[in-house]
């Protein structure tokens, strides 16, 4: 039990360190992160915050994971909801820590967007090492590749696309143009994975939450 614990709190941290990843990326004013377009785009178009429309956007994902396993779905995924509170809230603390963070030229941009996805790399690290949850986006990810088979990488791939180009298309919808997404969008698809292969590789921290399960 106490290693559950440990594990869990390490998971929480995790969730919390992503959401300032994803306010930091999304900060440095040249596009946010695939999975946050939609949920970006639309708090630039609608009075609700990125937090708040990330959790609407996730109960989407938590919900659509149901049909897409049928009989395989374990109802303990449901603790994803508790996830996706934290997740979110903690996407609108970290927007208002950063609130005063202005980069004053393309060069800031770019090294604050490399810093975000760093941060939010890290984070996705120590989820995935604790092994205790799925956080939404991964959880209907999974799911979907569960139905339609191949790799999960690609699959991943192709979700994260599929969220820029629908955010795209509620962008020019919605305000006749391409907002809240842009370089930082394609450099986040990019080299985010490439700072979770990294840590997993050389950050002690991350086998020591991982052995945790082992012990």
């Amino acid at each position: 039990m106490e290693k559950k614990v440990k594990r869990l709190l390490w998971f929480v941290l995790g969730v919390v360190i992503n959401s300032f990843g994803i306010a930091l990326t999304t900060k440095a004013a040249m596009g946010t992160s695939p999975i946050s377009s939609v949920p970006y785009v639309l708090s630039l178009w609608l009075p609700l915050s990125l937090g708040q429309f990330t959790f609407i956007v996730n109960m989407f994902f938590i919900l659509a994971q149901i049909p897409l396993l049928r009989k395989e779905y374990q109802p303990v995924q449901l603790l994803q909801i508790g996830v996706n509170v934290v997740f979110s809230l903690f996407i609108d603390v970290s927007m208002s820590l950063l609130e005063g963070f202005t980069p004053s030229n393309p060069l800031i941009s770019l090294l604050a967007v490399v810093a975000g996805c760093a941060t939010l790399g890290l984070g996705i690290s120590i989820e995935v090492a604790a092994d205790m949850l799925l956080v939404p986006g991964e959880g209907v990810v999974k799911a979907i590749n569960r139905r339609v088979g191949g790799r999960f990488g690609t699959v991943k791939v192709m979700f994260d696309l599929s969220c820029v180009i629908i955010a795209a298309l509620v962008s020019v919808c919605s305000m006749g143009g391409i907002r809240g997404l842009g370089v930082g969008t394609l450099v986040s698809a990019l080299i985010v994975g490439r700072f979770v292969n990294l840590y997993n590789k050389r950050l002690p921290l991350i086998p020591h939450v991982a052995g945790l399960k082992e012990e």
